[in-house]
């Protein structure tokens, strides 16, 4: 259930807007003051505010300022002051929305339900997290296509990380030059696998501490290569 936090001092507007969010299946809460507003956005986990702009103790510009300071929460303000300047010095503060009183509380749930659906796929893709590989030392990140070794990033070609990444993906398998060139470079080998014997020595180089002697890409003489783990 996505948490509310309204902050308006009248106490009609704040009640009517609660019933109307509540009834929508929202949970709400409500603080009349602007400071204490503040700090409870602030301190607590809200999925959206609607703040009021003239309060007592700190006016909704500055509320605005400090909570985007910190959070991306959406932030709907709402005031009954009509002029230009203000919405545009609401918006430009960072507000999501601004509403001028007096509105009907059935669009004001409208309004919350669409900012929240928005920040939800933003989040949603947000924290996607990247797929990484991460080996004795080795770290592959496959989204971002980076490659560190022991803490220290190690710059590759688009064909040594696609081999790096498909070696480490399948971990003791063991593949043929034939294989490996079919799968990355994604034709028929034409007896041109020198190619893939050229791309491991250089992969080894950015990897590994003794390439006479390699802990993560082993030859196995007479087939191919196998990634160790």
């Amino acid at each position: 259930m996505s948490r509310i936090l309204i902050i308006e001092d009248e106490k009609s507007i704040a009640e009517l807007e609660k019933d109307y969010l509540e009834l929508s299946g929202f949970e709400v809460e409500v603080e009349q003051d602007g400071q204490k507003g503040l700090v409870k956005a602030l301190k607590e986990n809200f999925d959206l505010f609607i703040l009021d702009l003239m309060l007592p103790g700190m006016d909704g510009f500055e509320i605005c300022r400090q909570i985007r300071d910190e959070k991306n929460t959406p932030i709907i303000m709402v005031s009954a002051k009509k002029d230009d300047i203000d919405k545009i010095r609401g918006l430009g503060l960072g507000a999501d929305d601004y509403m001028t009183k007096p509105f009907s509380p059935s669009e004001l749930v409208a309004r919350v339900k669409a900012h929240l659906a928005r920040y939800e796929r933003l989040i949603g893709s947000a924290v996607e997290e990247n797929k990484v590989i991460e080996i004795r030392g080795l770290k592959i990140d496959t989204t971002a296509r980076r490659v560190w070794v022991n803490g220290v990033e190690k710059t590759f070609t688009t064909k040594e990380f696609d081999l790096l990444t498909f070696l480490a993906s399948h971990p003791n398998h063991v593949y043929t030059k034939d294989e490996l060139f079919s799968e990355i470079w994604d034709m028929e080998s034409i007896g041109d696998i020198a190619t893939v014997t050229v791309h491991i020595k250089k992969i080894r180089e950015k990897i590994e501490y003794d390439t006479s002697n390699p802990q993560y890409i082993e030859t196995i003489w007479g087939v191919g290569y196998r990634f160790k783990v």
